[in-house]
Parts: C-alpha cells; sequence; structure tokens
C-alpha cells in the first residue's frame, strides 16, 4: 500500500507520457479556491526534488503553514491572509486586523490549536468585556463594547470552523460559546417643529438639500454623498444608488454597495426633483454634494457628521446622529401606511425581516392602533389608554407658533462668496475662486438690499465656475494664453460696479 504524503507537502503521480508531476497548493484566489503549480521529471526522486524547491521559493504560502500542531494564532493569521482578506473591502480589512491581531492572538495566539477549549475562549470574551480596552480609557472605561466581543466571537467562529472543514480539528470549541447580545441603539427621533427648524437652519448654512434629500429618502450617509448628477433622471424622477463612499486609511474611498439589495433605485417626489433641478444649476460637478475643498471629489463623511450637529445645535434641536435621520423617514414611511416590503426595498435592507427586526417598535405601535381601531368599531366601546393611559395622546397640529429665524454665523460655507454691507442703501457680494494659474481672481456685485445682492452672487458664481471650468480645458488643451486672458478680462469685467 502506498504511504500517504502528509498535509501541505503536496501530490506526486506519474503521468501517462511516463514524466512524473508534482503540485502544490500555494495561496487561494478571491473565490477561495486553491492556487497550484506544478512540476515534471523524468523520475520520481526528481520529481519530489523538484517540488521541494518550489516550496522553498513560496515561502510563507499555505502549504508552509497548515501543520497539525501549528498554535491558534500562527492558524488566525493564516485564515485571514489567505481566506478572509481577498475579500474584503479596505475598512473591512482595517476592523478584521484590529480585532485579530490586537487582542485574538495576544490573547489566546500562544495555545496548540488542537488544544483550544471553549473555556479558553468564554475567557477571553470575558476578560474582553472587563479590560479589554488598548486606548482611550479614561473616556469609554477598561471594558470593550458588546459590539467588539461579538466581532472577535464571530472570527474566531468563522476561521475555526474552516479549520475543521481542513481537517486539522474534529470539532470547533467557539460553537458553546456565549456571547454578548445585540442590542440596538436607542433611535432619537425629531420633533415636526425640530424637523422644520432643522431644515431652515440648513437651509441658512448651503446643506438643505444634502438634508432634505435624506429625510425623504432614508439614505445611508455613504450613499448620499456617493451621487452624481448621472444618477437621477429629472424627468421621471428616478434616482438609482449605485455606490458608497467612506474613509479608509486617512483616504476618501468610492466603492460599489456591500450588498446586492444596496443597488437599487427609488422615486422621488416632484417637489424634491424641482428642488434639487434649482440646485443643479448652481453646482459645477459631477458629484450632487461636492467638496468644496477638494477638486472632483465628493463631501467627506466626517465633515457632513460635524456640520449636522452645528446646524442642530444652531436651530435648538436635541442632538442626533445622521443614522437618525433615516430612522426619521422610516418611521414616518411606517406610521403613514407603507408596507415593510416596499420600505425595505428603498432603504437596501437585505429582506423585510431585517427591516421588522430594526423597526419593532414602530410596528409593535401600529398594531397597537390598529387594535385599537377595531375594538373601538366591533366592541363599540372605548379601549384602554383611550382617557391617556397607555396609547399616545394626540399631538397638536404640524404647524410652527412662533416664525424660527436661522442663526447666522460670521462665517459662510466655502464656495458661497461673501455678502458686506458698504453702507445704508448699498451691499457688495464677492466671490474669489482659484483660477488654473494658482491665483485667486476676484469679482463683485452690488445691490441695494441683502436679498438682491445674494440673488445676484449666486448667478455671479455659477457664472464664475463655468468660465474657471473653460479656462482649465484651454489649459489642459496647451491654450495658457488665452486661459489666462480670460481670466484677466473676467477679473478687469468684475471691477465694474452694477446696482
Amino acid at each position: 500500500m502506498a504511504k500517504r504524503r502528509k498535509r501541505g507537502e503536496g501530490s506526486v503521480h506519474l503521468r501517462k507520457d511516463g514524466r512524473w508531476e508534482g503540485r502544490v497548493v500555494v495561496g487561494y484566489d478571491e473565490k477561495n479556491l486553491p492556487i497550484t503549480k506544478n512540476v515534471l521529471a523524468k523520475t520520481k526522486t526528481a520529481c519530489l526534488d523538484k517540488l521541494k524547491a518550489l516550496q522553498g521559493t513560496c515561502s510563507g504560502q499555505p502549504t508552509e503553514k497548515i501543520q497539525p500542531d501549528m498554535t491558534f494564532g500562527e492558524w488566525m493569521d493564516f485564515w485571514y491572509q489567505n481566506y478572509s482578506k481577498p475579500r474584503l473591502r479596505s475598512k473591512s480589512q482595517l476592523d478584521y486586523e484590529n480585532s485579530i491581531y490586537k487582542h485574538i492572538i495576544p490573547a489566546l495566539g500562544k495555545i496548540p490549536l488542537s488544544r483550544l477549549t471553549a473555556n479558553d475562549l468564554q475567557q477571553f470574551y470575558t476578560q474582553m468585556k472587563k479590560s479589554g480596552r488598548l486606548t482611550r480609557t479614561n473616556i469609554y472605561g477598561e471594558g470593550l463594547s458588546d459590539r467588539m466581543v461579538r466581532a472577535c466571537h464571530t472570527r474566531c467562529l468563522t476561521a475555526l470552523d474552516r479549520a475543521v472543514t481542513d481537517g486539522l480539528i474534529r470539532i470547533n470549541p467557539a460553537a458553546d460559546c456565549k456571547r454578548p447580545g445585540q442590542t440596538l441603539k436607542d433611535m432619537k427621533l425629531l420633533s415636526w417643529e425640530e424637523m422644520q427648524r432643522f431644515l431652515i437652519q440648513a437651509k441658512e448654512e448651503g446643506y438643505f438639500e444634502l438634508f432634505l434629500l435624506e429625510l425623504a429618502t432614508g439614505l445611508r450617509r455613504g450613499e448620499v454623498l456617493a451621487l452624481q448628477w448621472d444618477d437621477l433622471d429629472f424627468e421621471t424622477g428616478v434616482l438609482r444608488i449605485q455606490r458608497q463612499v467612506y474613509r479608509a486609511n486617512g483616504e476618501l474611498v468610492v466603492s460599489a454597495p456591500k450588498t446586492k439589495a444596496a443597488l437599487r433605485t427609488i422615486v422621488l417626489p416632484p417637489s424634491l426633483v424641482g428642488v434639487l433641478e434649482e440646485y443643479h444649476g448652481q453646482i459645477n460637478s459631477r458629484w450632487m454634494f461636492p467638496s468644496p475643498a477638494k477638486e472632483d471629489s465628493p463631501l467627506d463623511p466626517a465633515t457632513v457628521r460635524k456640520r449636522l450637529q452645528t446646524i442642530l445645535e444652531h436651530a435648538g434641536c436635541r442632538k442626533v446622529r445622521f443614522h437618525d435621520l433615516r430612522h426619521l423617514f422610516v418611521t414616518t414611511a411606517l406610521e403613514n401606511g407603507m408596507d415593510v416590503k416596499t420600505l425595505s426595498t428603498i432603504i437596501g435592507h437585505v429582506s423585510a425581516k431585517t427591516t421588522l427586526n430594526v423597526y419593532t417598535h414602530v410596528t409593535d405601535e401600529m398594531r397597537q392602533t390598529a387594535a385599537a381601531k377595531i375594538d373601538r368599531g366591533i366592541g363599540k366601546c372605548d379601549p384602554p389608554g383611550s382617557h391617556g393611559e397607555g396609547l399616545p395622546t394626540q399631538t397638536s397640529s404640524p404647524s410652527l407658533r412662533l416664525p424660527f429665524e436661522p442663526y447666522k454665523g460670521k462665517i459662510r460655507k466655502p464656495g458661497t462668496g461673501c455678502v458686506t454691507q458698504i453702507n445704508d442703501h448699498l451691499w457688495e457680494g464677492k466671490f474669489s475662486p482659484k483660477w488654473p494659474d494658482g491665483k485667486k481672481h476676484s469679482r463683485n456685485v452690488y445691490a441695494s438690499t441683502e436679498a438682491e445682492c445674494e440673488e445676484k452672487l449666486v448667478g455671479l458664481i455659477r457664472q464664475m465656475k463655468t468660465e474657471i471650468a473653460e479656462a482649465r480645458r484651454l489649459t489642459a488643451e496647451g491654450k495658457w494664453e488665452e486661459a489666462m486672458t480670460l481670466a484677466g478680462q473676467k477679473k478687469a469685467r468684475g471691477t465694474r460696479k452694477t446696482v
């Protein structure tokens, strides 16, 4: 009986042409399928020598790492580098590496893979909850969050499942471990009056269209910031969501959404399409919400997060996250009778079950209201809570009792110019963008009122952005003098006063 070769040593067999062939696994592709290399020789001994030499040139490959006596740390490193990393996005890679190399391997890495027990893993999870945090302990305490512990458990469970499949261990010790339960963050929703003040203040600070679109669609932050004008059909109102933007390693990354369900189309109401069409005339970029600081780049998600808190503070609203605006859309849609399946498709959930799990509190209230209506109609009696118990009381009419005056900060949004009052009957608007020569060329407009000056300034900005684009085109074609002549002419023309 032929002697079976050990795992990781490759295979050797005699071909029909009389030559010996050796084959060994050297890696795995994006689908986790093995990548092999082979050698040929006239004799079996020569083939074994060539195969051993091939393994030597592929140092660090899986064939040298898969060993029955390897430690858990060596297996976690091998599993991540060969099975997980090739299919992960850059941001997910950072999350995996943080949990594996900063927590799992330092705590459990020296234990032999074959001797790892469920008790070892359970003690590790408990220790993480008590004193596993490595940084910012003065703010968050010494223990890690339930979410981080669950992430470590999931990665251990998946890696050990693969070890069972590869025949390195017989059973998965992580399968019997108890992990912390998943607790959803409390949703903080704006009231109707708060939402009105918020939108008025957002308009004052130049973010009205962004947040109006968010409140009307419930898009994820990365999805709404990655929108381009080509994604919107102004005639039909159809909006295509086909990319997302996020920050990884200090850089903005634009990529396709993580799931197929996130690739979707939604129909915008005509009023919102009209707002975006008017806004489109003020934007000279392919991005719907471009960065004012970086050319041909979407807004940074961190910038939007900070700006949201500033607008809420100026509007006198409670502090909410950007994701809470998504919750506000979903809650409003459910309360107004939208079915869960349609809503799940609009917001990009994989299934309606996910929507029901996240928004159980909303559907429970809807069930109570439905039961109350049935009881009132069939039983001919007032249900419990109709006199202030159990059911929410009727709210007042959704109208602002007092007009809200938005906070006017001293610093205007970048790219909107500036307006100053010269005397009692004269206002000046100024816009000073950079031209292709790297210098700022200013133009001014004048009006008898602030509102009229703001309106003229918007037209000036739109016109100058068109001229700058033309100057860039001339520069790209090597017509530098024509581009600079254009800039000089426009600058000279801007010195004339128009009231």
